[in-house]
């Protein structure tokens, strides 16, 4: 294990935003990652565990130690004529996973191919698209728990999934994730609730189909981080009562909404950030996708205060206009490397 000292973490981060580590190290084993913690403790160090930086926004100087989780591999545990189940390494790149789960004929992951990032981060937010989430396919997840100072294996279940959020949301600083396990198909089983992505698949219906016309809408809307830095999505598409939908609703009657269980609506945050006006507007040299409003993009080298301008201006245009508070995706950490709440304005 080599722990390095003042590392740039820029190209670490899919927003590009300018970031030094005090202390810095890659890890690929378990035991590098009890060597890493140990060294935290001793020199009494916070810890920022790393993944592929594209859910997170970072300070200009962070005063802890980086641990950039690398770890390898994908191993098929059981198979039989339904299902095939295998393990994970967090550090593995989640499109490329899913890419190779459609090679190996394995399916329910096609929905969520070209999602930035690492397998590890998958289970954290509990990525979804298309009427798809990855908590709908994960079986355990394996990590370290600091607080009982040992591996150990969460089910599902204990994960609590649900719309971008798990156990690790609620307790980011307890459990770090070193692979996870899937339950995959072998028969596969399309979704295609999405009105786009079923006249894209039209009627080639099938999961390598699928995959392409996933892809190709995701590249034809979301710009390339090498291009344009940015972290995905910016906002959470907003819950709301059915009675504030329907107040809505006379309003706006194109407004996109999708029904969700206990009488609450499911409303699509790009719309209403469209709407207010902020689609392929900047301010500074942070702005709002053109193709795509729901991506905040660095244009230049934007500083975390720039962007915090930026996407709090979102939030009070779209309060304003639809009495609706956007809650940012990105994960925000401080100076020491803890998470912190966002403030809106």
């Amino acid at each position: 294990m080599e722990v390095q000292q003042q590392v740039q973490l820029q190209k670490f981060n899919t927003l590009n935003l300018k970031s030094t580590a005090a202390y810095y190290v890659q890890i690929s084993t378990q035991q590098a990652l009890l060597d890493a913690l140990d060294f935290a403790k001793q020199h009494q160090l916070n810890c920022l565990i790393l993944s592929g930086g594209s859910n997170m926004l970072l300070p200009e100087s962070i005063q802890a130690l980086v641990i950039h989780i690398n770890i390898r591999g994908i191993e098929k545990l059981e198979e039989n004529e339904n299902h095939v189940t295998v393990c994970v390494g967090a550090g593995e790149n989640w499109h490329d996973f899913v890419l190779y789960t459609t090679q190996q004929q394995w399916y329910g992951l096609q929905n969520l191919a070209l999602i930035p990032g690492r397998v590890g981060a998958s289970p954290v937010q509990n990525i979804g698209a298309y009427g798809v989430e990855a908590g709908d396919f994960i079986e355990t997840v394996q990590v370290y728990d600091r607080e009982q100072s040992q591996f150990k294996t969460l089910t599902a279940a204990e994960c609590h999934f649900a719309y971008r959020h798990s156990i690790f949301k609620d307790n980011p600083n307890r459990f770090v994730i070193v692979s996870v396990t899937f339950k995959l198909l072998k028969v596969a089983d399309l979704k295609l609730g999405y009105g786009d992505l079923r006249t894209a698949v039209g009627d080639e219906q099938t999961a390598e189909n699928l995959q392409r016309q996933v892809i190709a809408i995701r590249q034809s809307k979301l710009p390339d981080p090498s291009v344009f830095p940015n972290a995905g999505s910016f906002f959470k598409n907003p819950v709301i009562n059915e009675s504030h939908y329907q107040q809505l609703a006379q309003q706006f009657p194109k407004l996109p909404h999708y029904p969700q269980p206990n009488a609450q609506v499911k409303i699509a945050a790009g719309w209403l950030i469209d709407q207010a006006g902020w689609k392929g507007q900047r301010l500074g040299v942070v702005g709002m996708f053109e193709k795509q409003a729901l991506v905040l993009v660095n244009y230049a080298d934007a500083t975390l205060n720039e962007v915090q301008q930026t996407y709090q201006a979102v939030q009070h245009a779209v309060q304003q206009k639809f009495n609706i508070t956007l809650e940012p995706e990105p994960v925000l950490f401080n100076g020491l490397g803890l998470i912190q709440p966002h403030v809106s304005n």
